[in-house]
């Protein structure tokens, strides 16, 4: 495979994902054994994340803006530009082989466009680089318009950070098995192998790593000892306030890491029932129970729709993981900047309302539900718990007392926090009366 073809193929999923069409990961999956498999991936991702600043770029370096049947030369010159701007390849060779990609979608007119394009932009990248610094949020930061409107509306004293924020690689954060060992031990066994890491500060099964490494890397992970999660959404068991003997539903459960660390946090639950809506997502949560040892009932169904798998014994713990924008994980999922509008935002909050309304009636009186989401938006968060207390009597709104996140009118959110730091994430928990 030569290097101008794994850019054609990164060219054609950007310009998939500018058309709202699939995922990254999804798209990645499917070129998952290509010989620069690595470079597809850190290409396609760091185009996304810096998707805004560099057609910003692209805005100021053509004397007309590219035709929408072009939207695929588009996508190949803001790959030139990310890694023209943030790889160690040599700019001759960007140029170069960007060119000569040209051929492969059939428009080797474009061929002197972009050699113009992209040497220009070499030439003068001072002064574009300070006019793209002086630029709106929206470029300078590399989001759309919209996310940078609701943040500084909703966050006011930490848009700026959250935005920096978004922009930074994540860390990989690890879950520690405690049914198996301790995290002092695991995090010596790290060090032995020369894996830099250190404890999370918020969750006591957290492990942060000091660089991301393969998961064959990590001693222990085939064993059972320790999955990789966020610490953010490692808060979830203490939240719902475990103890033997009760049932459990995880309504939105794949790919399973929250249903895996109840069980790890519990082991003498009656039961825990996991359920999500695609077979495919079930057979991951049934993959990490089986590689953890652990065991748990599993359906695919639609967790809206009781009707279709309940069988009217009602839950003492519901954990409703809902669907969400996932703003809080854009650091993770940078294509969430080109697919996320504000119409799929309005979608998600009726489906959450839905959810929420639908879960009720399968939770004991004295029950606990934990409301959560990985988004920013208060849309999302305390607005649906608000308008949910507002048309349910028998729901009571339980405070969480917490050193951590920001205390909300209705639930409490983790901000996305810098590298070392968690995902975003809101939590809420409610009582049934």
């Amino acid at each position: 495979m030569s290097s101008k073809d794994y850019r054609a193929i990164a060219a054609k999923i950007l310009t998939s994902l500018q058309r709202g069409s699939g995922s990254l990961p999804g798209h990645l999956a499917k070129n998952s054994d290509q010989p620069d498999y690595a470079l597809l991936q850190e290409t396609t991702y760091g185009a996304c994340r810096w998707f805004y600043a560099l057609e910003f770029l692209l805005n100021e370096l053509v004397s007309k803006p590219l035709k929408p049947k072009d939207l695929d030369l588009k996508s190949l010159l803001i790959i030139g530009f990310y890694q023209l701007r943030e790889l160690s390849i040599p700019d001759y060779a960007v140029i170069n082989e960007t060119v000569a990609t040209a051929d492969i979608y059939g428009k080797p007119w474009a061929k002197s466009l972009i050699n113009g394009v992209l040497r220009t932009y070499l030439r003068t990248r001072s002064e574009l680089e300070k006019r793209l610094n002086e630029s709106a949020a929206a470029t300078c930061f590399a989001h759309p318009g919209w996310l940078v409107d609701e943040l500084f509306d909703q966050w006011p004293d930490y848009a700026e950070q959250l935005l920096i924020n978004n922009n930074e690689r994540p860390p990989m954060t690890l879950r520690v098995n405690q049914r198996q060992t301790g995290r002092d031990d695991l995090l010596n066994r790290l060090k032995s192998e020369g894996i830099g890491a250190r404890a999370g500060k918020l969750s006591s099964t957290a492990v942060y790593l000091d660089r991301p490494c393969s998961l064959t890397a990590l001693p222990g992970f085939d064993t059972g000892q320790l999955s990789v999660q966020d610490e953010a959404s490692q808060l979830v068991p203490s939240l719902l306030r475990l103890s033997p003997g009760l049932s459990v539903l995880d309504a939105c459960a794949a790919p399973g890491g929250k249903t895996c660390h109840i069980l790890e946090s519990e082991c003498s639950l009656t039961s825990l029932l996991a359920l999500d809506i695609a077979k495919d997502r079930v057979l991951k949560i049934e993959d990490n129970l089986k590689r953890l040892d652990l065991k748990a009932t599993t359906l695919c169904a639609n967790a809206s729709n009781p009707s279709t798998w309940w069988d009217g014994e009602a839950f003492d713990r519901i954990l409703l993981d809902a669907p969400c924008s996932a703003t809080g994980v854009i650091r993770r999922n940078p294509d969430i900047k080109l697919l996320r509008t504000p119409d799929n935002v309005l979608s998600l909050q009726n489906s959450q309302q839905e959810l929420l309304s639908s879960l009720w009636p399968c939770l004991k009186k004295g029950g606990l539900l934990l409301y959560t989401t990985c988004s920013l938006l208060r849309q999302e968060n305390e607005v649906v718990i608000r308008q949910f207390l507002q048309s349910t009597d028998n729901a009571k709104y339980e405070g969480i007392v917490a050193d951590w996140g920001v205390e909300c009118s209705y639930g409490r959110q983790l901000l996305t926090g810098a590298k070392d730091s968690p995902d975003g994430f809101f939590y809420c928990l409610l009582q049934k009366t």
